[in-house]
């Protein structure tokens, strides 16, 4: 029987209650969720922490399935014209049942991010233990586990070494010798080779599965090196043995031979073998020195307070369990910065975009293959790049938008006769751009059209010209397609997207089907994308006819519509029902991540956005949940998203038909997706800081429990503005420090009046003449004539104008 000390649990609540610890008093069991998880861009592992067999479940970010292939299905062409005529007759599902026989992928319907398999560390006669005690450090990236047999403390630390592409174990005691286990391999892939190297390294290699036609061509190696300190090492053919040792250290390290989504020539044996010489030539110390600093570079830029209370002084498993019942604004705080560490452990600079599970995975056929689900979910994972001042994590998905860019070329050509490029709902490592599962989901072709706006948001914070340059062809080719794509409506005479859908959604007027005609979020996003390569080509001077054409066909889309509900309708036709609660709010990407339905600018649209969020409710998947913080923090309301953090922050199977979270703080969709967690760090950022509307707007939607007061550092805001520091008490802005990064207008929004250090204000005036913050005016919406639409009283701000210039930092005091 395990036995538990209640005193040192406290003793140890109250050492770590003021940092950003993730920690529990019980070990993972068989439970993958409970695990820890660690990640350097590259590898990720999730640790256990169980005591008579210690589980590093391992990952390599480039270990998928199959090989170089395409998946169109150039069968479609030929009757996209039968299929967009039914959907004009409204026969919806017959164009639906056509478009199930020639639009998905006969060959591949996307390929599975896969496991590297599991280190097993088995420790003999160490069943009975006590003090247990393991920990996530969010400051360090460092997983620890301690306990006690028979009078020895044990501790374990485990971290994925950013500089030098490993992952490390360490295992100390207080008395010598006293460190004895084995030391194995397990996994669930088929094709691995197992075998021990000179006593000191377990090593495994193999080549990943065949998946739906495409062969597995990926090629793997894992060394795991042991370092004893004292001791001895002996080895069968597939375990590894330590005996007595004072201290042990173990490197892995894996490499596949994997170079690009067209190239599986590289070397998988040197690779490894190149990374673990490095490391193995380091110190532990060495290495965690190093790690640490290259850490830290990203996640010290943010730092939250939201104030401290005893609430924080249990394990994180039992704030999760109390989080709705009691007042505990540190969890929050830790939940906000722990979406920043799952983004700078799983998507570093020239790796792998974070995939639907990050880089964590332990399944063979994991849910929906952990690939890229691009109707919302691989756009979700990087909304807290930018503003969270992680702008260089960003560069993996970007890179992925360019290269899904040249293979989407062929798709737009071969399946709807069109020039430029695009996607459906789903990608993978080898950048497939075809139609996947069925036409109910798979025939949304907005794929290139929403993943190439990421491109354009990088460059309005950073002011990057040379990257725009760079980007440019991506995003015209997203404008061109819809060129060529858009058809005129035969009744209303729009510019419309046929055949369409909103993701996986359908009206109960279409029999069960999906397919429609310029449903609202398409028509959003080809509003965005005609409008942001308009302005890219403006500033780059170039294209000045093809500006021109986009300009034109901006103004023949559909304007958004407002039905007999007041809700802002999902489709052309008001068949919206207002108890539809569908995790899927696809028509409200104009109030979130877009900025086309504004408290200030669009009053009615924003009235029958609020509309539609409550008649969808709040309880959801996970993700949903996450995506619902950032729309009610864009309706400037504190309190509701603060509700919907709650809902997420709920242990997974207490919120009835929905998600919630599991121990370790992972989303659950049920399962696992870790969009849910970036989307909410997102979300608690719109609440305390917005700039997509026009201006910086300070503390826009801060919820009654976190008024009384707080400080955040370092959140970055459109135009090179960086948020040095802010403070807030009783829901009033105290102070604001501001560095200018780019120079220009700074059109600052507040709660409450405030003086400029050094300088003298003026209230802001007409359009905001820095030209980050060129906001394109929204069509004027369509109503239905049985609306019956309440416009939302705003609370009061203040809006001021400062001329900053480059490189300087601006204090701004409450009066």
């Amino acid at each position: 029987m395990v036995l538990i000390l209640s005193v040192l649990f406290t003793t140890l609540a109250a050492q770590t209650k003021q940092n950003l610890k993730l920690w529990y008093n019980t070990p993972s069991g068989k439970v993958w969720e409970n695990a820890l998880p660690i990640g350097n861009g590259r590898l990720g592992a999730m640790v256990y922490g169980n005591v008579e067999t210690e589980t590093i479940q391992l990952n390599e970010h480039t270990l998928w399935s199959g090989s170089p292939n395409r998946n169109d299905n150039p069968l479609l062409l030929d009757s996209l014209a039968q299929i967009r005529q039914l959907i004009f007759a409204g026969k919806q599902k017959a164009a639906e049942q056509l478009a199930n026989k020639v639009l998905i992928s006969k060959k591949s319907q996307g390929q599975i991010f896969e496991p590297a398999g599991e280190l097993q560390l088995a420790f003999p006669n160490h069943q009975n233990y006590t003090n247990y005690y393991r920990e996530l450090d969010l400051e360090k990236a460092v997983t620890k586990t301690t306990y006690a047999v028979n009078g020895v403390t044990y501790t374990r630390e485990v971290l994925a070494s950013f500089p030098d592409r490993v992952v490390v174990i360490r295992l100390t005691a207080d008395k010598p010798k006293s460190i004895s286990f084995n030391a194995f391999y397990t996994t669930p892939q088929p094709r691995v080779t197992v075998k021990t190297v000179q006593s000191k390294q377990l090593t495994f290699a193999g080549t990943t599965i065949d998946h739906e036609s495409v062969k597995g061509m990926v090629r793997y190696k894992g060394i795991a090196e042991f370092k004893e300190e004292g001791g001895s090492l002996s080895s069968t053919d597939s375990t590894i043995t330590v005996t007595n040792a004072d201290a042990v250290t173990i490197y892995i390290s894996i490499a596949t031979n994997f170079n690009n989504y067209l190239d599986v020539s590289g070397n998988e044996n040197a690779r490894a073998e190149e990374y673990l010489q490095k490391a193995t030539a380091k110190t532990f110390a060495d290495i965690l020195k190093g790690h640490v600093t290259a850490y830290q570079k990203y996640f010290n830029r943010v730092k939250l307070d939201l104030g401290v209370t005893d609430a924080a002084n249990f394990p994180t498993n039992e704030r999760l369990k109390n989080f709705n019942s009691t007042n505990d604004p540190q969890f929050a705080a830790i939940y906000f910065q722990f979406g920043r560490y799952l983004l700078i452990s799983s998507s570093q600079p020239g790796g792998q975009p974070a995939n639907l599970q990050g880089i964590w995975n332990n399944k063979l056929r994991p849910a929906w293959d952990s690939k890229y689900t691009i109707n919302i979910n691989a756009e979700m994972n990087y909304w807290p790049a930018e503003k969270t001042n992680l702008s260089e994590l960003h560069e993996p998905f970007l890179q992925m938008v360019k290269e899904m860019a040249v293979v989407g070329e062929k798709t737009a050509k071969d399946m709807y006769g069109a020039r430029g490029w695009m996607a459906h709902h789903n990608t993978d490592i080898w950048r497939a751009t075809g139609a996947v599962d069925g036409a109910f989901w798979g025939l949304w072709n907005q794929g290139g059209g929403w993943t190439s706006q990421h491109l354009w948001e990088h460059y309005l914070y950073t002011g990057d010209k040379a990257f725009l340059a760079s980007v440019y062809p991506a995003l015209k080719g997203a404008a061109l397609f819809y060129v060529d794509f858009l058809v005129e409506h035969p009744t209303n005479h729009y510019l419309v997207i046929n055949p369409d859908e909103s993701p996986e959604n359908a009206p109960r007027a279409h029999q069960g089907s999906s397919l429609d005609v310029g449903v609202t979020m398409s028509n959003q996003i080809v509003f965005d994308v005609f409008s942001n390569v308009i302005k890219a080509a403006q500033v780059l001077k170039k294209d000045a006819a093809f500006i021109d054409t986009l300009q034109q066909m901006r103004s023949r889309l559909s304007p958004m519509r407002i039905g007999q509900y007041g809700q802002l309708q999902e489709w052309l036709d008001d068949i919206d029902s207002p108890t539809d609660n569908h995790r899927h709010i696809s028509h409200l990407y104009g109030l979130f991540p877009s900025n086309q339905i504004s408290a200030y600018r669009t009053p009615q649209l924003f009235s029958a956005a609020k509309t539609t969020l409550l008649h969808r409710g709040d309880v959801s998947t996970g993700w949903s949940m996450g995506w619902k913080v950032n729309w009610w923090a864009r309706m400037l309301d504190g309190n509701h998203a603060y509700k919907l953090i709650q809902a997420q922050l709920t242990p997974l199977g207490v919120n009835k038909e929905g998600g919630g979270t599991y121990n370790n703080l992972f989303d659950a969709h049920p399962p696992f997706q870790i969009d849910g967690n970036f989307g909410c760090t997102s979300g608690i950022t719109e609440m305390l800081m917005q700039s997509a509307d026009g201006a910086v707007h300070l503390l826009p939607a801060v919820p009654d429990v976190w008024q009384k007061e707080g400080t955040i550092t370092g959140l970055k805001a459109i135009g090179g503005f960086e948020i040095v520091s802010m403070q807030w008490k009783d829901s009033k802005l105290v102070k604001a420090v501001i560095k200018s990064n780019l120079g220009g207008n700074l059109r600052l929004r507040v709660p409450n009046a405030v003086a400029l250090n050094g300088g003298l204000l003026k209230n802001a005036t007409g359009k905001n003449a820095n030209p980050f913050y060129q906001v394109t005016e929204t069509a004027t919406p369509i109503i239905s004539a049985k609306a019956n639409i309440a416009l939302l009283n705003l609370q009061p701000t203040v809006v001021y104008d400062v001329a900053t210039q480059v490189g300087k930092t601006y204090t701004f005091i409450s009066k």
